[in-house]
């Protein structure tokens, strides 16, 4: 189930729990950053960039938020219920064309500030399942990522480009990475889907019990696929050896890049003080976590597929960034 929420219950839920620190000061400017599950690297790298933000950047108060990841923050975003969220580059994309998730709702009106880090997508199938290729899934019970995630839509893409329906060729559950992991763990699911940072936590932890063994499954076919279907979005992306317990060959797979948007119409002064208080404060950034620690400003500023807030293009100008 995806996770409706709304900028007001993102801010009560944040106070309840004690996680916002309201200051004295009327003026204090407070930031909703929308980020993921608790099992990502979403969450982790929001939470840092939150504590970076608030405490590096004049009169912010910025607070990190759990969601189900990049299709709620695109929407929450787009409807102004949040200020800035994380989101794969595929998932932003659909959601400014209207595209997979979004084709109910419509174009989303989202812009990009900055390139993160890719992401890796994990296949991981019990050993026991006999599960060694993406193919090897059908008539196997799969999760296949939260309901209406970009895990969602990448992992039907993926199955679609291994020559399988993936409406029916998979029994089919929708759970987040966390509930994926301990499904595989209970013997619940064979296998499951999760596009996300390496490592992530979740992930790890489930390798690292050895119970069940796990295999990590090579996509490595399936995104020479996907670059012809849905040109600038997917690319080729290796898995390096002992990136988890267990995994001892290198995995090659899809990759797909992470990035920060904004809705469209957000100011121009907010985009700016958030740039610099990340790329001014970058040691602090890159100590939240090991994706975190991959972030750069030439790297932050790319050719993607969903453009850049024009505020953003200005702040990359003036510190003598073109885009590659």
């Amino acid at each position: 189930m995806t996770v409706t929420l709304t900028r007001r219950t993102l801010i009560a839920t944040a106070a309840a729990a004690g996680l916002v620190r309201f200051a004295p000061a009327a003026d204090r400017r407070r930031l909703v950053i929308v980020t993921g599950g608790t099992g990502g690297v979403f969450y982790p790298y929001g939470g840092g960039l939150a504590k970076v933000l608030s405490e590096k950047v004049a009169n912010v108060q910025a607070t990190a938020q759990v969601t189900g990841g990049s299709v709620d923050n695109v929407k929450l975003l787009a409807d102004g219920e949040a200020d800035i969220g994380f989101s794969t580059i595929d998932s932003a994309f659909d959601g400014v064309t209207g595209a997979a998730a979004y084709a109910e709702e419509g174009p989303q009106d989202v812009k990009v500030i900055a390139r993160l880090y890719d992401s890796f997508l994990h296949v991981v199938a019990s050993a026991e399942s006999g599960v060694t290729t993406v193919a090897d899934l059908k008539g196997k019970r799969v999760s296949v990522g939260s309901a209406g995630s970009s895990t969602e839509s990448i992992a039907d893409r993926v199955l679609a480009a291994a020559g399988l329906n993936p409406a029916s060729d998979v029994s089919r559950d929708n759970l987040g990475v966390a509930e994926s992991a301990g499904a595989l763990k209970d013997g619940k699911i064979d296998a499951f889907f999760w596009i996300g940072g390496i490592p992530t936590s979740a992930v790890q932890d489930l390798a690292s019990a050895g119970q069940p063994a796990v295999t990590f499954v090579s996509t490595g076919t399936e995104v020479v696929v996907l670059q012809t279907r849905y040109p600038g979005l997917y690319t080729p992306m290796t898995l390096p050896e002992n990136s988890y317990a267990g995994q001892t060959v290198a995995i090659e797979g899809l990759g797909v890049a992470n990035v920060l948007i904004v809705s469209g119409s957000a100011e121009d002064a907010l985009v700016s003080d958030v740039l610099a208080g990340i790329f001014d404060n970058i040691d602090a950034v890159h100590a939240i976590h090991p994706e975190a620690a991959k972030l750069t400003i030439e790297g932050a500023y790319a050719k993607l597929a969903v453009p850049y807030h024009t505020a953003a293009d200005a702040f990359f100008a003036a510190r003598g960034i073109t885009a590659r």
